[in-house]
């Protein structure tokens, strides 16, 4: 989304082929500049004039440490705190972008940069600019549904509809969006609602369980591969960025990610750019990144876990969905959504839930959050044959839900790693089928020679 402003965008650089070549960029974008070769010029020139964004590099001497550039951002957010600054650094002082951001960057771009990514990020700074100045006291959510598409959120509690007015600000721009909360609060739905209301809506929504995905076939399904790349690769495979160019694509569960997945991710957004598995050709990329995790990144990040770059380039706007429990007058809203179409699929048409049996779903703890109450409502529909659901039913389901819980044989979080227990089943199989390495490998899903690398890998004698 391209903003139309009268004030100019101000570079700061002492190239001056650099600042002719923005210039020319930014002219060829709809964009007036004004450029400057030095950190006294550009405090000197926004005192002067009013400018919607300024374009800085991090270097104006010989020295190369970007102290300069830190400085002059920080003077600039004395001086104009709503004014907003991409910075422009080298790919190997990240940890100087890393610092701008804290300072108050919106946005770092590092060389060698291409047009699209100027562009870009240019366009991006601006619109959330933009959407942050549209903020006031939040809207109905009648007049949310006028504005937007949240057809298929449900709620009213004030909580709630603070998360909605967001999506509605920062939809219309590019900017990556981490979505944060517990497990079952909507995560992928609030995802799909910011896709629907941007301009990307008529384009691609991929959805990538992070979780999912073994470390070593990480680069094979985000990149793609060739036929040839590896033992098993039969034929050519398209990956996650490429099916989602032009579009959105929907990373969840990103807080998994292990270190070296990070840091080709990280490169990924970064550049928008990538290489497929086998292949030696760069391909560049257009989309929007929405990420969503349970986890703490912040915690991550202090705890050595996760990358802070990698963090501040996920991070450009956050969203935190509040628990059940914090919305409980959504209840009997979200409720009668989930009989209303469970209705259907069973075709109990005529459902209802008695007065008692709300007022009963209200006061639970819900630790499931929404996922937990449309199973508990799908168990008691499944349960009675009324057509009004009491408390009895739901106490059915509820009580259902607990002795699933205690018949879970998987240890406890924390107390196996995944190697753990993939060793642990190796050997139990072993042991089943009598060290039968074609038996062993059909039943855990394996080719012998997979078998085989996994028994070298953890040390497993056949």
């Amino acid at each position: 989304m391209r903003l139309t402003a009268n004030q100019p965008i101000l570079i700061v650089d002492d190239d001056p082929s650099v600042t002719t070549s923005l210039g020319l960029l930014l002219k060829q974008a709809g964009y007036r500049s004004h450029s400057v070769s030095s950190p006294a010029e550009a405090l000197a020139q926004i005192e002067k004039d009013e400018f919607q964004l300024v374009l800085q590099d991090m270097n104006f001497s010989r020295t190369t440490s970007g102290e300069e550039g830190i400085e002059l951002l920080r003077q600039i957010k004395a001086r104009k705190p709503d004014l907003p600054v991409v910075l422009i650094t080298a790919w190997g002082s990240i940890n100087l972008a890393v610092q701008g951001i804290r300072a108050g960057a919106s946005d770092f771009i590092t060389k060698p940069w291409t047009h699209q990514q100027i562009i870009q990020a240019v366009n991006t700074a601006l619109g959330l600019a933009a959407a942050q100045r549209k903020h006031g006291p939040t809207p109905t959510r009648a007049e949310l549904d006028q504005h937007y598409d949240f057809g298929l959120l449900v709620g009213e509690d004030p909580k709630f509809l603070r998360v909605l007015e967001l999506i509605g600000r920062v939809a219309a721009t590019d900017a990556s969006v981490l979505i944060t909360g517990e497990s079952g609060t909507g995560k992928e739905l609030i995802a799909g609602a910011i896709h629907r209301n941007s301009h990307r809506r008529d384009q691609s929504f991929v959805k990538v369980n992070l979780g999912g995905i073994p470390a070593q076939l990480f680069e094979s399904e985000m990149f793609g591969h060739v036929k040839g790349a590896f033992t098993d690769a039969k034929t050519d495979r398209k990956g996650r960025f490429e099916t989602a160019d032009g579009g959105t694509i929907f990373l969840d569960e990103i807080g998994d990610l292990d270190a070296s997945a990070q840091v080709k991710l990280l490169r990924v957004l970064q550049d928008r750019t990538y290489e497929v598995l086998g292949s030696s050709q760069t391909r560049s990329v257009d989309l929007r990144v929405i990420s969503a995790t349970n986890r703490s990144l912040a915690e991550m990040v202090a705890a050595g876990q996760f990358r802070e770059d990698l963090l501040y380039r996920l991070n450009l706007i956050a969203i935190h969905l509040p628990p059940l429990r914090e919305r409980s007058t959504d209840i009997p809203l979200i409720a009668g959504h989930f009989l209303e179409n469970l209705a259907k699929v069973y075709r109990r048409v005529g459902l209802t839930i008695s007065d008692s049996a709300m007022r009963w779903l209200r006061n639970q703890p819900w630790p499931g959050n929404i996922r937990q109450l449309r199973h508990t409502i799908e168990r008691a529909l499944l349960i009675s044959s009324k057509d009004t659901l009491a408390v009895e039913e739901f106490g059915l389901a509820m009580e259902m839900d607990a002795h699933e819980e205690s018949r879970d044989s998987l240890p406890q979080v924390g107390a196996m790693t995944l190697d753990d227990m993939e060793k642990a089943m190796i050997v139990k199989a072993m042991r089943h089928y009598d060290g039968n390495i074609s038996k062993v490998a059909e039943a855990l899903g394996l080719s012998r020679a997979a078998l085989y690398r996994r028994f070298e890998k953890f040390g497993i004698k056949s």
